[in-house]
């Protein structure tokens, strides 16, 4: 795990930032899923005690991204096969959802800025820049749900981001994926600019579907 990262700010708890980086780490794939968290190690990267790295793994158990092994320690939270089906079949829908309705609201504006997301994912995916590509993937998909004009369907989608993005760095580090995810966006930005709903949300949930897919796919291959 990279130290760079833990540069403490002042305006939290300490607590809160420890945790916060901690929970950075397991979201972004840093700290990988089945690593052990030795909390004197991780105390010495952030410059802190003990006592507040151990109550940010108590809490990253609770959030059920860290599980405790009797006489072994804390360990991150594999990834599991009903894990990936409950996260990717509720986005199924709501991706489904946003992108009808984005088809039928969506401001000339906002297509431009989504034909510029997808500009620049391109250009991403040509160069190998997978953190370039996640953040493009973040953007693209959060125009999206922005252009439904739906407060409650965007906060949802919101409390569902860090299991997103556990996912998501899998399939983002896949070069195949990568190509597809451009050739995705593609096609759902073009239902999306000529206003047909109904198009758009069926490719939207074949686009996550896909994604879901990919990503049984390769972690059975790892394990």
């Amino acid at each position: 795990m990279d130290s760079g990262m833990f540069q403490l700010e002042n305006y939290k708890p300490l607590r809160e930032l420890v945790f916060e980086h901690i929970k950075h780490a397991i979201i972004t794939g840093e700290l990988k899923p089945g690593e052990r968290l030795m909390e004197v190690q991780l105390a010495e990267k952030l410059g802190v005690s003990r006592t507040p790295v151990r109550e940010a793994i108590r809490k990253l158990e609770l959030e059920g991204l860290v599980v405790m092994v009797p006489r072994k320690g804390a360990f991150v939270s594999d990834v599991s096969l009903k894990d990936i089906i409950d996260v990717f079949e509720v986005r199924e829908t709501l991706e489904g959802l946003a992108s009808y309705l984005a088809a039928e609201r969506i401001t000339k504006e906002e297509i431009e800025n989504l034909n510029e997301i997808l500009k620049k994912t391109k250009e991403n995916v040509e160069k190998g820049d997978s953190r370039g590509i996640i953040e493009c993937d973040v953007k693209f998909h959060d125009a999206v749900f922005n252009a439904s004009r739906n407060e409650k369907l965007i906060q949802i989608m919101a409390n569902l981001q860090e299991h997103i993005h556990r996912f998501r760095i899998i399939y983002v580090n896949m070069a195949e994926r990568a190509n597809k995810l451009v050739e995705e966006h593609g096609e759902l930005l073009q239902a999306i600019k000529t206003g047909n709903a109904q198009q758009a949300k069926k490719l939207a949930i074949k686009h996550v579907e896909n994604i879901q897919n990919e990503v049984i796919k390769e972690l059975s291959q790892d394990k």
